[in-house]
């Protein structure tokens, strides 16, 4: 939203928020703390970013369009900003990132008044952290085809199986669940559930990956339970519930807070400061044609894909299958991976050296980024799947074999 079209309480809104963020970003954390919050797993920093969102929520950066029953701040037009602003002021990521932008947007549409009066509040203040068990390790791109069972017995549900990928589940206190009541019906035969996470019946071990971060995890259901005033929609409609958490974690969710870490520009800004910083055959490399070339043109789409990203709030303008922020999805994670690669390429040799080596520059902080920008065109459907939804439902291709 330009300053231009603001109104005067919105233009006042954004101001508070330009003022709020400067005088109040934290301290740095006496350890620096991981690129992304799905790789938080030290305590203290689970403690440092939830005082930081509360307080954001506190001062009405999150939640801020929302009604005040549901814990919101019942302004209008306000989020957005919010959001923005959140994202250019270089300040801590917010923790709560599942809860904000899967969990809220999926009880805004699906969920009982009690379900939205009793879990939005806690989200917005991170006092409860949430977790997403939906892949599992015989279904990961067809997510259809999960069986982690669900059985009825009496008002409460018995779950078993297991979940993989499964970001802060070592934290949450809460997971939204997909678990099958009906293996005959492959998407009828589907619940949704909200599940509490501490409890004897469900085990939580970390998966390492190959940056050694390990902020993923499996989660082993052993016959938990989940109360039956803890499903959301009908028995048998957890597909369709599904797809309001998918298209949220996909970009098109219903705004309560920025979920996102450091913004595309702002990346933009250090990856042009280091091609600057750099000099190679006794020039810095920003000099270099070739390089100032391959940095402009990923600078082109990566304006061009938040300028586009303004588009998927105007309903209108969107499309069909949620044409634009599918789109974003996909441009947003491989833009992010072309600008680490463009840094590496920067850096030469010395992009080799990794978080902890000393003479490692900002610490590996690149290759490190780099190795995480696979998360992004692999979570919340991958590229390849991205393309083709887009294909399919938006250019009326026929469906790939």
């Amino acid at each position: 939203m330009s300053d231009k079209a603001l109104s005067s309480e919105q233009a006042e809104f954004q101001a508070f928020c330009r003022a709020w963020l400067q005088e109040n970003k934290p301290a740095p954390h006496p350890t620096p703390l991981p690129q992304a919050a799905y790789e938080v797993t030290d305590p203290s920093h689970l403690a440092y970013l939830t005082e930081w969102q509360a307080k954001c929520y506190e001062a009405g950066l999150i939640a801020s369009d929302l009604p005040q029953n549901y814990g919101g701040h019942g302004m209008t037009g306000c989020q957005q900003i919010a959001s923005a602003e959140v994202r250019a002021a270089g300040v801590p990521y917010f923790i709560n990132w599942i809860g904000l932008g899967m969990a809220v947007p999926t009880l805004l549409e699906c969920g009982t008044e009690a379900q939205k009066e009793t879990f939005l509040p806690p989200i917005f203040s991170a006092e409860h952290i949430w977790c997403q068990g939906f892949s599992e390790p015989g279904a990961g791109s067809d997510l259809a085809s999960l069986q982690a069972s669900a059985v009825k017995e009496g008002d409460q549900w018995v779950i078993n199986g297991s979940k993989v990928w499964t970001s802060l589940g070592h934290f949450a206190q809460y997971m939204l669940l997909l678990a099958r009541q009906d293996k005959s019906d492959k998407y009828g035969g589907i619940t949704y559930f909200l599940a509490p996470m501490d409890q004897p019946g469900i085990t939580v071990k970390p998966i390492h990956k190959m940056t050694g971060e390990s902020g993923f995890n499996e989660v082993f259901l052993d016959n938990a339970i989940v109360g039956d005033h803890l499903r959301v929609g009908n028995v048998g409609d957890g597909w369709k519930v599904a797809m309001a958490t998918l298209t949220s974690e996909r970009g098109a969710g219903v705004g309560v807070g920025a979920v996102a870490g450091e913004s595309p520009m702002l990346v933009m800004a250090q990856v042009i400061q280091l091609a600057k910083d750099t000099r190679r055959n006794g020039r810095r490399v920003w000099d270099d044609p070739v390089w100032r070339d391959r940095i402009v043109k990923v600078y082109e789409r990566t304006e061009a894909s938040l300028y586009n990203g303004r588009r998927a709030r105007i309903k209108a303008l969107n499309g069909g299958a949620m044409r634009i922020p599918l789109q974003g999805k996909l441009t947003g994670s491989e833009i992010s991976q072309s600008l680490h690669q463009i840094a590496l390429g920067i850096l030469g040799l010395k992009s080799s050296l990794y978080v902890g080596d000393e003479n490692a520059p900002a610490n590996g902080k690149w290759p490190l980024g780099y190795m995480n920008t696979y998360t992004g065109t692999i979570s919340g459907g991958s590229s390849e799947i991205q393309r083709n939804i887009l294909g399919e439902r938006v250019l009326g291709l026929a469906k790939s074999k």
